[in-house]
């Protein structure tokens, strides 16, 4: 199969979306890592079926024009091509430069209906375009400045062999010119999060090694009364992304939440997170008190504030079985009063999620990989796909939102998660049972594999490509028919409120006591049998 040949990578993968406003991103310097690799993570969440796409590299002609196209197809402009564009997979290209986004969504007056492009759109151009982060970056600049900006506010985390930087951007208001924005280098062995909220504060403007940023925003800023001069160095999330105490909620509780993991000896607090009034916010970047590993950086993606005071899998409002998501709306109101569920990074709502890492020590061809999921990224399985592949798994390729189909790796996955939502505390144990197999050996694999490839890149890369493209391919259907077997298997051992012991004999397991003595409290009378009641014997049916 050829790269498919594809102008609206992000945005097919969306199309028909509740767009993917709600995601969570963090971003690992090289020195941060087991490994030496620069990670960049991303879920990807929205009610949508993803679709994963390639792109392939291409020569152009001088004045040759690309069109840029919206979600429904519709053009929206033509921009001109450079000389040369790069193979991208997903969203890494084939120099290992990865990207991910979170909607920060900011200030809503700034967005600016005029602009041409949004933020997937920058997304896969400049992917297309850059062959480093910081090229990434000043690319991006260049875009909105030639052809403005039209989505709310975003951060992006990019990361490439060497480094990694972050960009918040928001744009000018309706009838403005270009964006607003500021991109910060990733100080090596640190970490940074992102979770729908603008986290860069005060940044050092003339020292180009390490920031880069357009012109003119504190003026903007100043005279729209969001900056006075008076109090104090210009800040950018003050002055662009008022946050409200759920918004905080919302957002702030899932980067404490990895910053805690990552680095429990900080022992930041949960003022922040909590809308205390003055609480300082959390720092933007943070050395993990271990080098992770991507093994370690799956199981933070996979967060629901476990064993924290917002532990998801605790209370009544988990059900039964510790069932750690909340239906949507998040915020709602009783007696007068309001509420939000909590919001954890890892989620229903998750189209598909990424853990990317690319290395300075191998061949481009060799050392970037996406680690590839679909759904919930608790209940999904992650798959390497090279960012030289010629070919993407065919599961991952199809489908859509209005049918179902054993066919759609998507669907597979969802399958799985929402049967499990029954009898999470139980079926969660045989999910993660399958995932550990699935991954661990992945991860146990692929040095040898990689030594292999590297290997063969050095005297035939073409065979080095082809290796790795067949086992991209075989890995995903091979995690795909896993979890079709999975799903199978769950549901006949979970059957009809029964339980299937290890002889496949099924047993009356009921609800555990702390939900009946719950239960009971709150229904004292519905349920009591008389006093004189001998002991209940196992009814036959």
């Amino acid at each position: 199969m050829r790269p498919v040949s594809c102008l609206m990578v992000l945005a097919l993968a969306m199309g028909g979306a509740s767009a993917a406003g709600a995601c969570t991103n963090l971003v690992c310097s090289p020195g941060s890592t087991a490994d030496g690799s620069t990670i960049v993570t991303y879920t990807c969440d929205g009610e949508f079926h993803p679709i994963l796409l390639s792109l392939a590299a291409g020569d152009h002609e001088p004045g040759a024009m690309q069109e840029v196209r919206h979600w429904d197809g519709t053009v929206v402009a033509r921009i001109p091509y450079p000389p040369h564009t790069w193979a991208v997979v997903n969203l890494m290209n084939e120099r290992q430069v990865s990207i991910a986004e979170t909607t920060t969504g900011g200030r809503e007056e700034l967005i600016n209906p005029d602009g041409m492009l949004h933020y997937w759109h920058l997304m896969r151009l400049a992917l297309q375009r850059a062959a480093t982060a910081r090229e990434c970056v000043e690319v991006m600049g260049r875009l909105v400045a030639d052809h403005g900006y039209r989505s709310s506010g975003e951060s992006f985390c990019i990361g490439d062999p060497r480094e990694a930087w972050i960009i918040e951007m928001v744009g000018p208001g309706p009838g403005g010119q270009g964006a607003h924005w500021v991109a910060l280098r990733v100080p090596d062995g640190s970490i940074s999060a992102f979770a729908n909220l603008g986290r860069i504060g005060t940044f050092p403007r003339d020292d180009p090694a390490r920031c880069l940023h357009s012109a003119g925003m504190e003026e903007f800023a100043r005279e729209r009364g969001w900056w006075d001069p008076a109090s104090g160095p210009f800040s950018w999330r003050d002055a662009f992304h008022p946050a409200t105490p759920q918004q905080l909620r919302y957002t702030e509780t899932r980067v404490w939440s990895l910053f805690c993991r990552a680095a429990p000896s900080l022992a930041l607090d949960s003022d922040r997170h909590r809308g205390v009034p003055g609480a300082e916010p959390y720092p933007l970047f943070i050395e993990p008190d271990h080098k992770l590993s991507a093994a370690e950086v799956f199981a933070l993606m996979r967060d629901h504030y476990e064993g924290m005071p917002w532990d998801m899998t605790q209370g009544v409002d988990a059900g039964p079985f510790g069932y750690p998501l909340r239906w949507r709306p998040m915020a709602f109101a009783i007696g007068g009063a309001q509420y939000s569920w909590e919001r954890p990074i890892s989620t229903q709502q998750t189209g598909f999620s990424m853990v990317c890492q690319s290395r300075a020590w191998l061949p481009d061809a060799v050392g970037g990989v996406t680690w590839y999921g679909v759904d919930d990224t608790d209940f999904t399985c992650y798959t390497p796909l090279y960012c030289c592949a010629t070919a993407v798994p065919p599961a991952f390729a199809t489908g859509s939102l209005d049918r179902f189909s054993w066919d759609s790796a998507w669907w597979v996955f969802n399958f799985v998660s929402n049967y499990a939502a029954l009898r999470y505390r139980d079926m969660i144990q045989d999910v993660r049972a399958v995932q550990a197999e699935l991954e661990g050996d992945l991860l146990a694999r692929q040095p040898a594999v990689e030594r292999t490839a590297a290997a063969l890149f050095a005297d035939e890369p073409a065979l080095a490509v082809g290796y790795l493209t067949d086992y991209t391919l075989q890995n995903a259907e091979n995690v795909v028919r896993r979890w079709r077997a999975l799903g199978e298997a769950l549901l006949v051992k979970y059957n009809d409120g029964f339980v299937k012991d290890a002889a496949g004999e099924p047993q009356e397991t009921g609800y555990p006591d702390t939900w009946l003595q719950t239960v009971v409290k709150e229904r004292p009378d519905q349920f009591r049998l008389p006093e004189d009641s001998p002991a209940q014997e196992p009814i036959d049916y």
